[in-house]
């Protein structure tokens, strides 16, 4: 994790990496909680024996599980000392170029594109990219916005 004291520290870093978080396992109690969270419980996430014989031979994260793990990584990997309050302004783009495998581990590389100064704070657009251990591609690549108030 990369620790800023200040968030006026990342004016400066436009166009750089800004941090990477420790890698994070996607177990099927995972996936199983997510697809009755939302209600999608397609046998390619929840049903191990179909999908051993199915496409990817294994149960796989729902795209959407694996976008919802930016707020967990994003904070493994980059940390603000006086920020009171973030939010999620939303996503400008959104792609996932590999499917994540049950017990696949990822991790966030997060390069801010962004910084803009708002009243009170910062908001920042930054391109997250999931890697998933041993995947020659990665799992999700999202250019995602976000608030920060000092």
């Amino acid at each position: 994790m990369r620790t800023f004291s200040r968030l006026a520290e990342l004016a400066a870093l436009e166009g750089q990496e800004i941090g990477r978080s420790g890698w994070v396992e996607v177990a099927q109690s995972h996936i199983d909680l997510f697809a009755r969270a939302t209600g999608d419980a397609q046998w390619i996430h929840v049903d191990p024996a179909r999908a051993a014989t199915g496409p990817f031979g294994a149960t796989v994260a729902h795209g959407f599980l694996t976008l919802s793990l930016l707020s967990e990584l994003f904070a493994g990997a980059v940390a603000f000392g006086d920020v009171r309050m973030s939010l999620n302004y939303g996503l400008n783009r959104v792609r996932f170029p590999s499917p994540v495998p049950v017990g696949s581990r990822l991790r966030a590389l997060c390069v801010l594109d962004r910084f803009e100064p708002i009243d009170g704070g910062a908001q920042l657009t930054h391109t997250v990219t999931i890697e998933r251990e041993g995947g020659a591609k990665p799992a999700c690549v999202a250019e995602w916005v976000t608030r920060h108030h000092v």
